[in-house]
């Protein structure tokens, strides 16, 4: 099944995009092949009390766009949604300008040195959000959703009485979702995702690319998409009698793949293998796998 993404996304970075009612957007000037135009910075609430969502690296030029965005108004909480260094670093310059209290679920879970590359090691929120733990200002609420996969403390935030979800790196609209282990994991991405396909929300404000309207069908075509890729590797896994995550990446992927994303290609055939293996799908050795 194709996946309808959105890649029609015109927003300069710096510039404010009213999307709902006490919902704005920022974009980070921080493009990539795996941040696409940037990180959204979300701006919930007015006024008094205002929540900034994710802002982004430590860039000064996106703290004075977050700041200038809020002039005259006044930010009381920073929430993160996950510790990858294109969400939280931004964190601590933002708190230092305004004396907000940071929120999130806690910090990086999986260590440098076991695989926790990309993450953002140095965050500690004041005030740890469990799964289904409310933040609130004065004339907004938001309840945390915790959905491991992408990484292991990421969570969404749903606005309440809204049908607006902050669904960060884990439903994005330009592009799916890198799953790399041993901080991601496929198991717990489906499982999440299968969470949020039982809600119903009616807007998707992803981490990366442009708002998401209608995203049950979207994230029907995800899970499709995740469902045909496992096939694949074990298709290719058994063709090759045994073999590493790489190996497979030009028989799962094809050749016309920018290299660029060969090692994060890799990364997500690994995360279908590690699941794999648990199901009883295929056997580890290591680095190598073969089908059972």
């Amino acid at each position: 099944m194709s996946i309808p993404f959105l890649k029609d996304d015109t927003l300069p970075p710096g510039e404010v995009q009213q999307v709902a009612p006490g919902v704005r957007r920022l974009l980070c000037a921080n493009p990539g092949p795996f941040t696409f135009r940037g990180t959204n910075t979300w701006i919930i609430g007015e006024g008094l009390s205002v929540a900034v969502l994710d802002p982004g690296p430590e860039d000064p030029a996106h703290l004075r766009a977050i700041l200038r965005a809020t002039h005259g108004e006044r930010i009381t909480h920073i929430l993160v949604s996950h510790t990858h260094r294109d969400h939280s670093p931004g964190v601590a310059a933002l708190r230092e300008a305004t004396g907000a209290t940071s929120f999130g679920f806690g910090p990086h879970l999986t260590p440098p040195d076991q695989g926790g590359e990309g993450g953002d090691h140095g965050f500690r929120p004041d005030v740890t959000v469990p799964d289904g733990g409310e933040v609130g200002g004065l004339d907004w609420s938001l309840r945390a959703i915790h959905t491991p996969g992408h990484c292991a403390n990421h969570l969404c935030f749903a606005l309440e009485g809204t049908g607006i979800l902050f669904s960060a790196d884990h439903v994005m609209s330009w592009s799916t979702t890198v799953v790399s282990p041993p901080d991601g994991d496929m198991a717990a991405y489906m499982a999440s995702l299968a969470r949020l396909r039982a809600r119903d929300d009616r807007l998707l404000l992803p981490g990366h690319g442009p708002p998401l309207p209608d995203p049950q069908p979207f994230m029907a075509a995800l899970a499709a998409h995740r469902i045909e890729r496992e096939a694949m590797v074990l298709d290719a896994l058994r063709a090759a009698k045994r073999a590493t995550a790489r190996d497979l990446v030009g028989a799962v992927y094809g050749p016309a793949l920018d290299a660029r994303l060969v090692p994060a290609a890799a990364r997500s055939l690994l995360a279908h293998l590690v699941k794999l293996a648990a199901e009883g799908e295929a056997a580890r050795d290591g680095e190598s796998f073969e089908a059972r």
